[in-house]
């Protein structure tokens, strides 16, 4: 390997009909290129729909109610009933490895009127009535003051927290907000911070920056809600997926509110992890095919180079023959050829991954001038292990390419190889 007589032998080989290796070298080339490109798009996509959650706890299902579709202990079907706060800490006494179980109420949205005034504007927003841990279940970034905290439960505070776009809507650009006041309901709020959400809120960036969050105790105490709970965000801790609690969790809720242990309709749930998940296995399925598409296109390169390196063989018969009278042995043979094959095949390779790399650059070079908050593709890249990967790819594709030619070479007769003109 390290011989330079070898080396000078290999280039010679290779460059005496340049063209021939040229075209042989493109077809690796093409087949690594496009094995790379298919796994960054991949990843791209797959960055790009993983935004769209913005950051939101994956491990988190949505609980609310609907109407039971069954009568049960006297109680008929169709009636309308609410969580309760006590439904809030019964899941909690039966369900110790959840890490939040969040009660919200709600107030606007769906279309419905303004529900906001600030001196002579109005708006129509989304109002919540949270605790402090929604915002470890939906991630955001506090622009300026704060985001709710236990103080603010337990004194029943009446403060809220605005996003972006409402402070674009309801204050003037250099206006003060911290401190100021909004009428929610006919209600006043003092607010105490503003926020920008991450990810694209399901396709649209803008309508995730108005919404507003208040204490839930306080929404319950303003808005006449005493007990009642709207929904519940509920988030299992790491290592126990929520899916496996959900069915129990549920079965809680139906007990103390007199529904029928069959009644799959009065209790409407999401499951985020379930949906996560398939998308997971989804962008697993993608990076399979991308895999099986460029390892097959790089299969069609690396038949190629064996079946260049078989007329290569073929044309150096004499020589070969010389080479064994002169006292050759057949690994030494062998291995001549195995190094030109594998040489070929890890110079094109990396060309192709080199070109790949190139290509990725410019794309993310594209990207990064634009607003990709609602993009559904975002910086498309491979991991470093791919490279490796491609590199051993390589290294055994060009062993096979060089074997049967190197096994046809030492298979020639001395004798015959130096009658062969």
């Amino acid at each position: 390997m390290f011989s330079r007589d070898n080396w000078n032998e290999i280039l010679e080989a290779l460059t005496a009909n340049w063209f021939r290796t040229l075209l042989t070298a493109f077809g690796v080339l093409w087949g690594i290129f496009i094995l790379v490109i298919l796994l960054a798009a991949g990843k791209g996509l797959e960055n790009g729909v993983k935004q769209g959650f913005g950051g939101i706890a994956t491990n988190t299902m949505f609980m609310w109610t609907q109407t039971p579709s069954k009568p049960y202990k006297g109680l008929p079907k169709g009636r309308n009933y609410n969580f309760k706060t006590g439904d809030v800490e019964a899941i909690w006494q039966n369900f110790p490895d959840l890490r939040f179980v969040s009660p919200r109420n709600q107030l606007g949205g769906f279309g419905g009127n303004n529900n906001v005034v600030r001196g002579l504007k109005t708006g129509a927003y989304n109002v919540y009535g949270d605790y402090p841990e929604v915002i470890q279940q939906e991630p955001m970034d506090i622009t300026s003051g704060r985001f709710v905290n236990q103080s603010d439960i337990k004194d029943n505070r009446k403060v809220a927290v605005i996003g972006e776009g409402v402070k674009r809507e309801m204050y003037e650009a250099n206006e003060e907000v911290i401190g100021s006041y909004i009428k929610i309901q006919g209600v006043n709020f003092m607010v105490i911070g503003t926020y920008k959400k991450k990810g694209n809120n399901n396709g649209n960036a803008e309508e995730g920056q108005k919404q507003i969050y208040v204490p839930f105790t306080a929404f319950s105490q303003a808005f006449n809600m005493g007990d009642r709970v709207g929904w519940m965000a509920i988030t299992a801790l790491d290592g126990t997926s929520i899916t496996s609690v959900k069915s129990q969790i549920i079965d809680v809720i139906k007990e103390r509110h007199n529904i029928h242990p069959d009644d799959d309709r009065a209790v409407g749930n999401f499951d985020l992890f379930q949906e996560f998940s398939k998308v997971n296995g989804l962008f697993i399925a993608l990076k399979a095919v991308a895999y099986f598409v460029g390892i097959l296109v790089l299969l069609s390169g690396i038949i190629g180079i064996s079946n260049i390196m078989l007329i290569v063989v073929k044309e150096r018969t004499n020589e070969i023959g010389i080479r064994r009278a002169l006292g050759a042995t057949p690994w030494a043979i062998r291995g001549q050829i195995l190094m030109e094959s594998i040489f070929l095949t890890i110079i094109s390779g990396m060309a192709g991954i080199a070109l790949a790399t190139g290509v990725i650059a410019l794309v993310n070079a594209q990207l990064s001038g634009m607003d990709t908050s609602e993009m559904m593709f975002l910086n498309p890249s491979v991991d470093l292990r791919v490279v490796f990967t491609a590199l051993t790819i390589l290294i055994i594709s060009g062993l096979l390419a060089g074997l049967i030619p190197a096994q046809n070479a030492i298979k020639i007769h001395p004798v015959d190889a130096l009658r062969t003109e």
